[in-house]
């Protein structure tokens, strides 16, 4: 049976160090690290991510401030909004809650954004800079999905990976995130000729398709590690990911669950990128 790999306890570990890393900040700069959140009309999961970036952001001794906009709200005033926050220099990280109102582009807010200060890692410039192997802030999600991979395997380096999905997202940069471990990657996707062969290649098999249990024992070799950022609803309702897990944990060394695998980290990790946004800005002057 595979090793389930426990994403809410491996992000504790990374919102206590995150912790410290702020009262460091706070005692060489004199303030607590700030994340700014703007959160533009009232979806339900958008308020629930919301109200837990908050809670996490105190938890870890952070600063920062919620602005609710109402659903009305114009492209011009929501981009005069991160342009102010843009200027505030108390503020590190700014992250815009999507989806949007469809009367807002969401590629102008990302462009908007201050790459220094771009902690959803979107922004063109730090796309681009992590294509190139550059230093860049980079997308949560495929971070949390890295710092599992390191917890439970330091080496990955030579390791024949496999990323189901080309999503800006998680897909791409998840990809460019393991070339930068020496992995050997390949990008599939649902146009993949003979998927099931594509993916029994992997010892490292990223799932970021958004399609519930579409991979299964067909496509997984036996001893690779499966990495499920999915997050569906099953013919019953019930959560799951795109790993059709009861199929797969006993062909498997490891695999995270959903839920409790992937998604605590992208919380975790949007805390440490503002500390890292915060103190790159900060000591480059």
């Amino acid at each position: 049976m595979a090793r389930i790999i426990d994403g809410k306890s491996i992000s504790a570990k990374v919102r206590a160090e995150v912790a410290e890393k702020a009262a460091r900040f706070k005692q060489q700069y004199g303030r607590a690290p700030g994340l700014d959140v703007v959160l533009v009309g009232e979806d339900p999961a958008s308020q629930v991510y919301v109200r837990n970036k908050e809670k996490a952001a105190l938890e870890a001794g952070m600063a920062g401030k919620l602005h609710r906009l109402p659903a009305s709200t114009s492209e011009r005033d929501l981009l005069a909004l991160v342009n102010q926050l843009n200027q505030n220099d108390a503020v590190d990280g700014i992250l815009v809650q999507f989806p949007v109102p469809s009367q807002i582009r969401q590629t102008e807010v990302i462009r908007t954004i201050d790459p220094r200060k771009d902690v959803d890692g979107l922004n063109p410039l730090n796309a681009g800079a992590l294509a190139s192997g550059d230093t860049a802030l980079a997308p949560c999600t495929p971070l949390g999905c890295i710092r599992l991979l390191r917890e439970i395997e330091a080496n990955l380096a030579g390791a024949e990976a496999v990323v189901v999905g080309r999503s800006n997202l998680v897909g791409k940069p998840v990809a460019q995130l393991l070339l930068l471990q020496n992995a050997t990657v390949t990008v599939a996707h649902s146009k993949t000729r003979d998927l099931p062969a594509v993916c029994r290649r992997a010892d490292v098999l990223v799932a970021a398709i958004g399609r519930a249990k579409m991979l299964n024992a067909a496509h997984v070799k036996p001893g690779a590690i499966v990495i499920d950022v999915g997050m569906n609803r099953d013919e019953h309702g019930k959560l799951c990911g795109d790993v059709d897990f009861a199929a797969v944990e006993s062909i498997a060394s490891a695999i995270t669950p959903v839920p409790g695998g992937v998604g605590p980290m992208t919380i975790a990790m949007l805390l440490e990128n503002t500390v890292t946004a915060g103190i790159a800005r900060l000591s480059a002057r």
